[in-house]
């Protein structure tokens, strides 16, 4: 934008100077909203990590069962 290009200097790197970085106004929304957003990516995180690390110990867990019943059939004496 045209007032994006004022401020910054420079041909293949950009710089912008800090006097000018200063008067940028950075908008955040409210704590509440903040703290809601963060909720939502813990929860996002928990799904994630629960996917990713949870689910092959629990097929692991679940192989290790079935091999287990599966020679208590195979070796049932009456």
């Amino acid at each position: 934008s045209i007032s994006k290009e004022r401020k910054v200097t420079g041909t293949k790197v950009i710089r912008i100077n800090s006097k000018e970085m200063e008067k940028f106004e950075i908008v955040l929304p409210p704590l509440t909203e903040q703290k809601r957003i963060v909720s939502i990516l813990d929860n996002f995180n928990t799904l994630t990590n629960s996917l990713s690390e949870g689910l092959p110990k629990e097929i692991e867990l679940r192989q290790k069962q079935y091999e287990y019943w599966r020679e208590q059939l195979l070796n049932f004496t009456r």
